[in-house]
């Protein structure tokens, strides 16, 4: 369990401690909930997210703060009873099912030989699997805290992407936290997956194009054609809003995550050898807002599932090369804006059930595109507000353990510092790394940027 520090020897985790947190107050018998069409398209994909945090204020510290979240996970799983679950193949619809019985969620508790400002925050391969991310496939949540020799910590947790989506998961740790300072939940999570087909169902047939079925080993045995490099980047808000300067041009509106988007993809193509024509570039779009009840646009925003979809723009590589941020922008807010349409996520929950049984998943993410780039923007998941009661972290964002993706892929966050600068966690082949650290805008993270 050793791997190179930014210069300054191995960094080493040892494992210390597991132990396994069930709900204190479970459901009086199991029971199974039923996946939604829209969990279907997950991918099944484990989702990690870490957070570190500076040396607390308290003496004898480690063990209050594993006690505190341990009894404070234990409360929170009363409300979020699947997290607490087993996610099971059904035996006649081959799909997953959680079951939620309370097997609970596992705790691994670690110590590292370095202080946290000596980790080389920018190279996520070296210092993620195996060190601060542990995968169990018992346990559908995983939680990983590890201490410093600064007295620093790092939690880590992963889920299953069948639980839920990056909305589901930060209500999941905003409640954790809330109950550990013991403030009233600010969520009160929806269950129900209640995501019905029309019938009969009907879809747009555009949908055939955007989306496949298929199965778990053709999922885990994508093809590659590039070696894929996991990365950590700091944006400052100034180059944010630069970017976006140049997309609002003649009047016209654009957001921070379609000028950034322009900026990146005009770059990605720089990448590409003359055997490429065309590009794609693809942004998740979440429907809990389009499939809002009438008048009320606030009733789904506590449903715990997923609920995305993608949104995919086409364009050749000349056009891109050739043209301005704006131009580029342009083409992504109408790529985006025909994704975020109620009719568009019925479209979608009647295609999966056209195509049920089984999984379902982007064709340009199981690799069946040709070079294409993801972006996920998490502009209101919880990051400083994170805090279980021995301070606010200093980092939050999202990582994957995943081997093998058929796509480059960018998650957008806001760092912790609240000054308008993002995280980005990044997949990236390797020529398409060094060109977005070409100049200055993605700068790679070091413990400089997160002031420690």
């Amino acid at each position: 369990m050793e791997i190179e520090g930014p210069g300054r020897g191995k960094f080493e985790v040892y494992f210390t401690g597991k132990s396994v947190v069930r709900a204190v107050d479970p459901l009086p018998g199991p029971h199974t909930v039923t996946l939604s069409n829209l969990d279907l398209l997950s991918g099944r994909f484990p989702v990690t997210y870490f957070y570190f945090y500076r040396r607390p204020d308290f003496s004898n510290f480690t063990p209050v703060i594993i006690d505190i979240l341990k009894s404070s996970l234990a409360e929170t799983l009363n409300y979020y009873y699947p997290f607490a679950g087993r996610i099971v193949q059904n035996p006649h619809t081959s799909e997953p099912e959680i079951i939620c019985d309370n097997t609970g969620a596992l705790v691994v508790e670690a110590q590292a030989n370095i202080p946290v400002n000596e980790l080389n925050f920018y190279n996520l391969n070296q210092f993620l699997q195996g060190k601060l991310v542990s995968i169990s496939p018992n346990f559908p949540v995983q939680i990983q805290v590890t201490n410093y020799t600064c007295g620093g910590i790092s939690i880590t947790f992963t889920f299953d992407h069948a639980l839920g989506d990056a909305s589901a998961f930060g209500k999941f740790l905003l409640s954790w936290s809330e109950i550990a300072q013991k403030k009233p939940m600010s969520c009160i999570p929806d269950h129900r997956r209640n995501l019905r087909a029309r019938f009969p169902p009907t879809y747009h047939p555009s949908l055939d194009q955007t989306f496949v079925k298929c199965t778990m080993e053709e999922i885990l045995n994508m093809p590659m054609t590039r070696t894929l490099l996991k990365r950590l980047y700091h944006i400052e808000a100034s180059s944010i809003n630069r970017l976006q300067k140049l997309a609002c041009v003649d009047g016209k509106r654009r957001t921070k995550i379609e000028a950034f988007s322009a900026y990146v993809w005009k770059v990605m193509v720089s990448t590409l050898d003359e055997s490429h024509l065309f590009s794609k570039m693809g942004w998740l779009v979440d429907g809990r807002e389009r499939m809002c009840e009438v008048g009320n646009k606030n009733s789904m925003s506590n449903y715990i599932g997923n609920f995305l979809s993608v949104a995919f723009a086409d364009a050749s590589v000349v056009e891109l090369k050739q043209g301005s941020i704006s131009e580029v922008a342009d083409k992504i807010h109408a790529a985006i804006s025909k994704v975020t349409t109620r009719d568009h996520f019925l479209d979608l929950i009647d295609w999966i059930e056209c195509h049920r049984p089984g999984l379902m998943l982007s064709r340009v993410v199981l690799g069946q595109g040709g070079p294409a780039l993801v972006l996920s923007s998490g502009r209101r998941f919880p990051v400083a507000e994170v805090d279980f009661g021995f301070g606010s972290p200093v980092l939050g964002t999202v990582c994957s353990t995943i081997e093998r993706i058929g796509v480059a892929y960018l998650n957008q966050r806001p760092s912790a510092s609240g000054d308008g600068s993002w995280t980005i966690s990044a997949i990236l082949w390797p020529e398409l790394a060094v060109a977005l650290e070409s100049d200055s805008i993605l700068q790679p993270m070091s413990a400089a940027h997160l002031q420690l």
